[in-house]
C-alpha cells in the first residue's frame, strides 16, 4: 500500500485551522506535524492553499440497491460521493426489497463489501410488524434504526401508535425518522388533486407537504423520545418552526435528540421551483425563505447537529412525469461539500463549521469508531479543497447514475481535488481510481 505525505495544507480540525504535514502509513493517520521527513517511497502531495479535512460523513443516502438500480447503485453513487469528499455513508433501507430483516440487511453489507468506492454503513428499517426483527441489530456494526413516519419513496410508513412506542421503549440504538403527519399530508393532497388532478403544479408541493405536516410528526416524535428515553435522531428537518424544537444548551455528546439539515433546504427555496419543476420535489419539501434563514441559524447556533445529503437519485424520465407521478428526491453527493463551501464565501458559515457539521457530529452523534477527525491514529479519510477553482457543474462532469443533478448550470468556487478513502487515494483531480476500497462502519456502543 503506498504511504503518502500531504504537505502545504490547511489543516482543519475541531474548531481549528492550522498549517502542518500530514504522514499517512498503512491506511491511518500517523503522524501530524511540521517538516515531518519521509523516505523515498512515500509520495508527496502539495496541497499549498488548499485546505484539508476529515472526510464527509454522510447520515442520510438513498444508494438504490439492491432492486431500484436503475437510479443508482452502490458502485455508481460511492464514486459521485468520493468525488465530493464524502468518504463514508450511512444509507437507508427504502431499497426493494425493504431492509427490514436481518438476512436483508446483511445482504446489502455484501453487495457494498465488493462495490463501494467509500466507507459505509445500512441502516435497518423498522415496519408496524417487524419489531423482533429490528431488536436483532448489532449496535457495533450497524448505524441505527430508520422509521418512515411519513410515506416517501418506499412504502414503509409506520403509523401504529403502540409499534413505535414499542420500538423508542425497547432499544437503545439510534433511532432516525423521517417526520412528515401522513394524514395532513393526504387531506391536503385530496384538495389539490380536487382542483387539478394530478397535474398539480409543483410549486403547491411545500403547501402539500406542509409546515404544519413537519412540525406535528417532529414534535411527536420527540415527545415520544422523551417520554421512553429513546435515542433520537430528526432527519432533514425543513422548516424554521421544527428548529424550536431542538436545544444548544447541552455538548453534542450529551444529547438523547438530535437534529439533521440537508443541503437542498440550505440552498433551494420555493422560489425555485418555478425554474426547477420536479428537479427540486424532495420530501419533507423545500420551502420558504423564511424556512431556509431559520435552518442557517439553527445550524450555526447549534440546534442543528449535522449536513447531509438525503441523495436520492431518480431517472429523468421518472421525474418528468406529471406531480402525482413523478418521485421526490435527488442526487447531491458529488456536490454537497462544494455547495458549503460556496455558502461560507457568502457568509453563512465558517469553514471549522462545515467540517463540524458534515464531519465530527456525524462521528460523534453515531459513535463512529477512529474516523470524521484529522488525528494520529484515526483512519486517513481526508479531501482537500481548493477554493480557488472554479468549474461549473454540467452533464459532462456529473457521475451520477441518472445524469443529472439539481446544480447543473451552477458554477462553484471551490473544488475537491484529492480524496482519501482508508488511505487509499480514491479520487484525484478529476479522476476515480477504480478501487473499492469502503470498509464497514462500526460504532463505539
Amino acid at each position: 500500500m503506498t504511504n503518502y505525505l500531504i504537505t502545504n495544507g490547511k489543516i482543519v480540525n475541531e474548531g481549528q485551522i492550522f498549517n502542518a504535514d500530514i504522514l499517512i502509513k498503512d491506511g491511518v493517520i500517523a503522524k501530524i506535524g511540521s517538516s515531518i521527513e519521509v523516505s523515498n517511497d512515500v509520495q508527496v502531495i502539495d496541497a499549498k492553499g488548499s485546505y484539508v479535512i476529515p472526510g464527509m460523513i454522510d447520515d442520510q443516502v438513498h444508494f438504490r440497491e439492491p432492486g431500484l438500480t436503475h437510479k443508482g447503485d452502490i458502485e455508481s453513487e460511492s464514486r459521485a460521493a468520493i468525488a465530493g469528499g464524502i468518504t463514508s455513508f450511512i444509507e437507508q433501507p427504502n431499497t426493494v426489497p425493504n431492509a427490514v430483516t436481518q438476512e436483508i440487511l446483511e445482504d446489502k453489507y455484501q453487495i457494498a463489501s465488493t462495490k463501494s468506492f467509500a466507507n459505509y454503513s445500512f441502516m435497518m428499517g423498522g415496519t408496524n410488524d417487524n419489531l423482533e426483527e429490528v431488536l436483532k441489530t448489532n449496535p457495533r456494526n450497524v448505524a441505527g434504526i430508520k422509521l418512515f413516519l411519513g410515506s416517501s419513496t418506499g412504502n414503509m410508513l409506520v403509523d401504529n401508535q403502540d409499534v413505535l412506542e414499542k420500538i423508542f421503549s425497547s432499544t437503545s440504538m439510534l433511532i432516525a425518522v423521517h417526520a412528515e403527519d401522513e394524514g395532513t399530508i393526504q387531506r391536503n393532497l385530496a384538495e389539490y388533486k380536487a382542483q387539478y388532478g394530478d397535474d398539480i403544479p409543483v410549486k403547491y408541493h411545500p403547501i402539500i407537504r406542509s409546515e404544519e405536516a413537519c412540525y406535528i410528526s417532529s414534535s411527536k416524535a420527540i415527545e415520544l423520545a422523551k417520554k421512553t428515553g429513546a435515542r433520537l435522531h430528526v432527519f432533514h428537518v425543513s422548516t424554521a418552526k421544527e428548529t424550536e424544537l431542538f436545544r444548544n444548551d447541552i455538548p453534542l455528546k450529551d444529547k438523547k435528540i438530535t437534529a439533521e439539515v440537508c443541503v437542498h433546504h440550505l440552498w433551494f427555496t420555493d422560489k425555485d421551483y418555478d425554474k426547477k419543476g420536479n428537479f427540486i420535489k424532495w420530501n419533507p419539501a423545500v420551502k420558504t425563505e423564511q424556512d431556509k434563514e431559520g435552518l442557517w441559524k439553527a445550524l450555526n447556533d447549534g440546534r442543528i447537529d449535522v449536513i447531509a445529503t438525503d441523495h436520492a437519485p431518480h431517472t429523468l424520465e421518472e421525474k418528468s412525469k406529471a406531480y402525482t407521478s413523478a418521485p421526490s428526491g435527488g442526487p447531491l453527493v458529488q456536490h454537497a461539500l462544494v455547495s458549503l463551501f460556496e455558502a461560507h464565501k457568502q457568509g453563512r458559515l465558517s469553514i471549522e463549521t462545515i467540517v463540524e457539521k458534515t464531519a465530527h457530529n456525524p462521528a460523534i452523534l453515531f459513535q463512529v469508531e477512529k474516523r470524521g477527525f484529522i488525528k494520529e491514529g484515526y483512519h486517513a479519510d481526508i479531501a482537500i479543497v481548493d477554493t480557488e477553482q472554479s468549474w461549473e457543474v454540467n452533464k459532462e462532469n456529473i457521475l451520477y447514475k441518472c445524469g443529472w443533478s439539481p446544480f447543473e448550470g451552477e458554477q462553484f468556487s471551490s473544488k475537491i481535488t484529492h480524496t482519501f478513502v482508508n488511505g487509499f487515494l480514491a479520487y484525484e483531480n478529476g479522476q476515480v481510481k477504480e478501487e473499492h476500497k469502503g470498509q464497514r462502519l462500526l460504532f463505539v456502543r
